[in-house]
């Protein structure tokens, strides 16, 4: 359950956030939706997968770990990357349309939403949202930034997908996993960019997709898979801790 409301510095001038990471915070997840818009920071440190949602449109996930509920990411309240994907990052605020989104009508303007049930919620310790005489609050500020990310990210998400799929770059994927004679892992469902497809593009498409943007974005997600590695060797490490 939420309790998602418009923010505002009247009724939350004494709201803070509290900003360490756990499973009381909801990052105890093994896979994360990330955006186009954060592409170049994820491919450094997670294995990036497409993945299909019930209604069969392609998503992007970075995987945080192998069992269930399980971020090999988290250490002692501590999310040990050098990048946070945005959808953790934002906590308990999201973004709302107020206004008519048809071709004819204005811009709709975003705002902000705070869910005042969210763990991350105090008025007694953490990031104040505003500062004394009701201004954003530098945190605030960079949620901001955080939620227009978030949101040309989703608005950009399609386009990429159909971009992809039409010069046949998407491909499934078997990621198995073999820690040792015991324990293995088939993670099913899963598609990356197909290298192959990808370097035998022709030149007009070559240079169609990097005037949209979107090879870079096909790059980033074929380098993330060397981050694999880099996840087997954090399990590794934590089943020699059990």
């Amino acid at each position: 359950m939420t309790n998602r409301v418009l923010l505002n510095n009247v009724d939350h001038g004494d709201l803070r956030v509290l900003t360490g990471h756990g499973a009381r915070f909801g990052d105890d997840i093994n896979q994360v939706l990330v955006l186009p818009t954060e592409f170049e920071d994820v491919q450094r440190e997670y294995p990036m997968f497409f993945r299909k949602d019930a209604t069969g449109a392609y998503q992007t996930i970075a995987l945080l770990g192998l069992d269930r509920d399980e971020n090999l990411f988290l250490d002692d309240g501590s999310w040990r990357a050098r990048y946070v994907p945005a959808v953790q990052q934002r906590g308990p605020f999201s973004i709302a349309l107020q206004g008519d989104r048809s071709a004819d009508a204005a811009q709709p303007e975003l705002m902000i939403h705070v869910d005042l049930d969210h763990p991350r919620i105090s008025r007694t310790e953490g990031e104040a949202v505003f500062l004394p005489a009701g201004g954003n609050a530098p945190y605030l500020q960079g949620v901001v930034g955080l939620l227009g990310a978030i949101y040309d990210g989703l608005e950009m998400g399609p386009a990429m997908f159909a971009a992809f799929e039409e010069l046949a770059l998407i491909e499934p994927v078997v990621v198995e996993i073999k820690l040792d004679d015991e324990r293995s892992y088939d993670l099913p469902d899963l598609y990356t960019i197909s290298q192959e497809r990808l370097v035998g593009l022709d030149a007009a498409d070559l240079l169609r997709l990097h005037r949209s943007g979107l090879l870079r974005a096909a790059q980033w997600v074929v380098s993330s898979m060397g981050n694999l590695r880099t996840l087997i060797d954090l399990k590794t490490r934590r089943l020699a801790e059990v």
